[in-house]
């Protein structure tokens, strides 16, 4: 009786409490890192008017000044625990226009910072109110630089009426939460450490911290480790793609999409890479088509929305979602559109070169007719194929105009009884805005001309998300074509290198539906969708996981008093460094979810194109260098892709390219010695050449040894060990052509198979290879040439001795 007595006056005096950290817990700042109050201490202390365009110094130099004043505190006091005063009181203040007596205002603006940008997390705020109502102690412990009179305000201000029982700001204590400032809250408060519980975000002070002194740490973090990853590349992105523009003040965009990553159930990897990465950047772009329309409206007239299929299909249904039947889904392709405009065989033979390959069938399918001398070229052509160009060269000696314009007239005919069809009361409507993934407006250019042929004066508006702005300079007067993420937002030279990779955006965003080829009474007649169904499901699934951001984000928004596209150009910047982390520097993850996709030229045709190749980069880089490897054109698509499976850095320096900022002088490679190079002819007399050693930014060694096939070259013979004793092969390569210029330039590289390599005198395992002497040869096959000169490269990263 006396022992159940004890226990139960010892469970009466037992004090629990529930303690909150402040800052990324309790408290979220609607920037993207808490440098961001920085960013915006500059603007509001009145500095960017005295010396615009160095927020970045400033920042670096806030950082800075803290750094030496916490070092200071450590040397005078043993403790790294300072007040913002202290830290101002090393900021360089002459650097930008100000005095020492400056500082008091420095510090306010900051504050005035924090009121700005900070919000209370309404997931914490509903469980500390939970917390007090069952009794519990509740309050707040927070390792920072504010005192505990500036932290009251600052919580009070983000969520008013609060109240708490203890309130422990570090600075005021000289210790934090990693040191003695959670033993210093036990003891005051007489609260049993065992009964209590700690959240934060900090791994180590948080909970760490709080587990060695008893508390029961409850872990929340901003994000996951992966997802970091991902927005510390976005970053870099952003401040690589719009420099000079704040890179951390982006109206919240990044603490949404956070928050939506707390808050989401875990789900495939596909739908993840929907919600964080593609949903934020379409539901941004759902936002510029709503203002868009807004724009394009006015009094007198009526104003219809269209998105393009197929690419434009998660457009459109995230539309729906968000607005409801207010628009139509418009399946109009190029190939369609051109044939319909056809006033001549021009719109044709503009598109015909953006074919790879043709045969018979395809073209009597797309123009609907093959006219007897059409028939005979494709049959004189090997294997009844020819190119686009090839064709557009020779097609107005085989078929007159006059066949194509009866054609088109058909074809437009149908066309018009489909738009009357899709959009209700078109003949009424003064306006139709076009939306679509971009690029340069050839649907819309098309359209134009099919309406002028027929009289319809209803004008265009292409909504574009990422729209070539050079591009739209033909762009009827009446009409109009506006890019989300135009030539304003990031350079027209990164543009195209986004557009070089965007293949990708589309298969995630594109219908299940093949494209369409022709229309009957109102209704789509579509090809086949050659796409394999693992494909189908996998965009589909992405596309769920990107509605499911859009139809959640308002929301989300909402609760945490974000307002992330009420700025138009920073959402439009935050896009394009989100869109181009996951299409220039994509992670392991992404690259196996997305690697075995298969891009369809959606031209007429059935062909499918690879989205990665490493081989290809690799033989490019071997044969051509770098800089010219960035410049290759697809097949493979995703070129971005496949320099990301060489390797993450191969990925960036192409990024750097793309951006204008990867110099050749540096990258480039340049001569640094001379090797002869044994020229064995079939029947067995040789000839030796001297041929020249390059070495590359970076630290690889190229040699190129041309061959013309009058020579008779069987083999070729290069002594590695001269130059390099030891080192890593990574590839021999051949181009051919009619002349050394030629074969030199060409993008045509053929990668010699490993196997038929032969190292005489040489130690080899894998790349590896090894010679105890200088007496080693590398023996390489040379196989029948077809053409006159070719050129074989050999790239090797030494590991032993170089040339001299």
């Amino acid at each position: 009786m006396t022992i159940e007595t004890t226990g139960a006056a010892r469970r009466a005096q037992i004090v629990s409490a529930w303690s909150f950290d402040v800052f990324d817990t309790f408290l979220l700042r609607a920037c993207t890192t808490p440098d961001g109050v920085f960013e915006r201490t500059y603007e509001l202390s009145g500095i960017s008017r005295i010396c615009p365009n160095v927020s970045v110094s400033f920042v670096q130099h806030r950082i800075q000044a803290e750094g030496r004043a916490r070092r200071a505190a450590k040397d005078q006091r043993g403790a790294v625990e300072v007040h913002i005063e202290d830290i101002y009181s090393f900021f360089p203040f002459n650097l930008f226009g100000l005095a020492r007596r400056d500082l008091s205002d420095l510090v306010e603006s900051e504050f005035a910072a924090e009121l700005e940008l900070c919000r209370a997390n309404p997931d914490m705020l509903r469980q500390y109110q939970d917390m007090k109502q069952a009794g519990h102690r509740v309050g707040f412990i927070s390792d920072t630089y504010w005192d505990s009179g500036r932290l009251a305000r600052l919580l009070r201000a983000c969520s008013p009426g609060l109240t708490w029982d203890f309130l422990y700001a570090s600075c005021d204590h000289g210790s934090g939460k990693s040191e003695t400032l959670f033993a210093k809250y036990l003891a005051e408060q007489g609260v049993d450490a065992h009964a209590s519980c700690h959240i934060g975000d900090n791994e180590h002070a948080d909970v760490r911290g709080a587990r060695r002194h008893g508390i029961r740490p409850r872990y929340y973090p901003q994000s996951s480790r992966e997802l970091a990853s991902k927005l510390q590349r976005e970053t870099s992105l952003f401040e690589l793609l719009c420099p000079g523009v704040p890179s951390r003040l982006d109206n919240g965009m990044r603490t949404l999409r956070r928050m939506m990553a707390a808050r989401s159930v875990e789900k495939s990897p596909a739908f993840h890479l929907g919600t964080m990465v593609l949903g934020p950047v379409m539901t941004a772009f759902d936002a510029f088509i709503a203002e868009r329309c807004e724009q394009v409206a006015g009094p007198g007239r009526r104003v219809a929305l269209g998105f393009l299929g197929r690419d434009g299909f998660l457009s459109h249904r995230i539309w729906q979602d968000l607005h409801g039947a207010t628009s139509a889904y418009l399946e109009i392709n190029r190939r369609v559109s051109l044939m319909a405009s056809a006033d001549t065989l021009q719109p044709l033979l503009e598109f015909l070169p953006k074919i790879t390959k043709f045969d018979a069938p395809t073209f009597r399918d797309m123009v609907k007719v093959l006219p007897p001398k059409v028939a005979a070229f494709f049959a004189g052509s090997p294997n009844g194929i020819v190119t686009g160009e090839a064709l557009t060269e020779a097609l107005p000696g085989l078929m007159e105009s006059s066949e194509l314009l009866v054609l088109a007239a058909i074809l437009r005919a149908r066309l018009l009884a489909y738009l009357r069809h899709a959009i209700p009361g078109f003949d009424d409507c003064t306006d139709l805005v076009l939306a679509d993934l971009g690029y340069s407006g050839s649907v819309q250019k098309a359209l134009r001309r099919v309406f002028d042929l027929e009289g319809i004066k209803i004008r265009l508006h292409g909504a574009y998300l990422i729209s070539l702005d050079d591009s739209f300079h033909d762009v009827a007067e009446e009409d109009s074509a506006t890019g989300f993420i135009s030539d304003l937002v990031i350079t027209p030279h990164a543009k195209r290198m986004l557009a070089r990779n965007v293949a990708l955006l589309e298969q995630a965003c594109c219908s299940a539906d093949g494209s369409v080829r022709d229309y009957d009474g109102g209704e789509v007649l579509r090809e086949v969708n050659p796409h394999a169904a693992g494909q189908i499901a996998l965009a589909a699934e992405i596309q769920a996981g990107a509605r499911a951001f859009a139809a959640g984000a308002g929301d989300v928004a909402r609760d945490f008093s974000l307002q992330p596209y009420d700025a138009p150009d920073v959402a439009a910047r935050w896009s394009a460094a989100t869109l181009a982390r996951l299409l220039l520097l994509p992670d392991e993850d992404e690259l196996a979810l997305l690697g075995g996709l298969k891009h369809d030229v959606n031209l007429g045709t059935q062909a499918l194109a690879p989205m990665l190749d490493r081989d290809f980069v690799r033989n490019q880089i071997t044969a051509r260098g770098l800089s010219a490897a960035c410049t290759s054109a697809g097949p493979p698509m995703w070129l971005a892709g496949s320099f990301a499976l060489t390797s993450p850095s191969h990925a960036y320096l192409y990024t750097l390219f793309g951006a204008n900022r990867l110099p050749a002088d540096v990258f480039e490679e340049s001569p640094c010695g001379m090797v002869q190079v044994g020229l064995f002819q079939a029947h067995g007399e040789a000839v030796l050449e001297q041929v020249a050693i390059h070495r590359t930014g970076l630290g690889e060694l190229r040699v190129r040894i041309p061959v013309s096939r009058a020579m008779g070259i069987a083999m070729l013979a290069l002594p590695l060990p001269k130059f390099a004793v030891e080192g890593l092969l990574h590839g021999v390569t051949m181009q051919s052509a009619g002349d050394i210029r030629e074969a030199a330039a060409s993008q045509d590289v053929i990668g010699i198979a490993a196997e038929s390599l032969v190292f005489a005198g040489m130690q080899r395992n894998g790349e590896h290879y090894r010679s105890d002497s200088e007496d080693g040869c590398l023996l390489i096959p040379v196989v029948p040439l077809a053409r006159e000169i070719a050129i074989y490269s050999v790239a090797i990263t030494p590991l032993g001795a170089r040339p001299k």
